[in-house]
């Protein structure tokens, strides 16, 4: 049986992004389920960002097999692109686009012993619910790529909540985070661990607070000068009950 961190660490996966046969990025993402529906969730930009002329026609996901040895995985190969329209979804508000993109997996796709775990609505934290500044946080991903290559397990980086949770700061959708990052961290979970989460979900019993998206940096910030924030936007992940609406209803 995997520990809680192994839960959580199997709830996150590696996204490379291609055209064609040609590698492009390494990024992360996460699961979520919803009414036995499975998300892949990862930041927009890894799957199309226009102002930088990324644009993957598609992503290969890295899935264990066999939940007793992790060292074994295979790669799932999945199109962004339908009749040339974007089979994913993403964020808007009345701010404007949100760095959060949920593409709907085929659960008949997968390994039939596929191990993972996956976020679902109980890991939502409630609208009323308040969360410390200064509260320890955790960012599971890929920072520029860097895993555990034998087990195929993403690394953990320590964070902490650094703006009013609750609150957009500046009026976009997001709250900061402090906490050493880089690329290839984005679209990865923000999570805390809570007990009244522990109760309800003892196989990953963590609170999913947010979607890392991006470093934050100051435009007026002198580079010979003074040294980078070192700190990070994190959409909340309460976006996630739009994203994952079932359309057809």
């Amino acid at each position: 049986m995997t520990s809680a961190a192994d839960s959580l660490l199997l709830a996150v996966t590696r996204v490379s992004t291609f055209v064609g046969t040609r590698l492009l990025t390494h990024a992360s993402g996460f699961f979520f389920e919803r009414d036995e529906r499975l998300f892949l969730v990862t930041s927009r930009h890894v799957l199309s960002d226009p102002a930088t002329g990324h644009a993957p026609d598609r992503i290969e996901l890295e899935l264990h097999t066999d939940r007793n040895n992790l060292t074994q995985s295979t790669g799932l190969s999945i199109l962004l692109y339908r009749e040339r329209r974007a089979v994913w979804r993403q964020g808007r508000d009345a701010a404007g686009a949100i760095d959060v993109a949920v593409l709907e997996l085929d659960r008949s796709a997968l390994p039939a012993a596929v191990a993972m775990c996956a976020f679902g609505m109980q890991h939502l934290l409630a609208t009323d619910a308040t969360v410390e500044i200064g509260a320890s946080l955790l960012v599971v991903g890929f920072p520029l790529g860097f895993h555990d290559t034998l087990h195929h397990l993403p690394v953990v980086r320590q964070a902490v909540l650094a703006s009013a949770y609750g609150l957009r700061f500046q009026g976009e959708g997001y709250f900061l985070t402090d906490a050493r990052t880089h690329r290839g961290t984005s679209g990865a979970p923000v999570v805390m661990r809570a007990p009244s989460v522990e109760a309800a979900t003892p196989r990953l019993p963590w609170v999913l607070l947010g979607v890392h998206s991006a470093r934050l940096d100051m435009g007026g910030r002198e580079l010979e000068v003074d040294e980078a924030l070192g700190l990070n936007c994190a959409w909340y992940a309460d976006i996630l009950l739009t994203l994952t609406e079932d359309a057809s209803v």
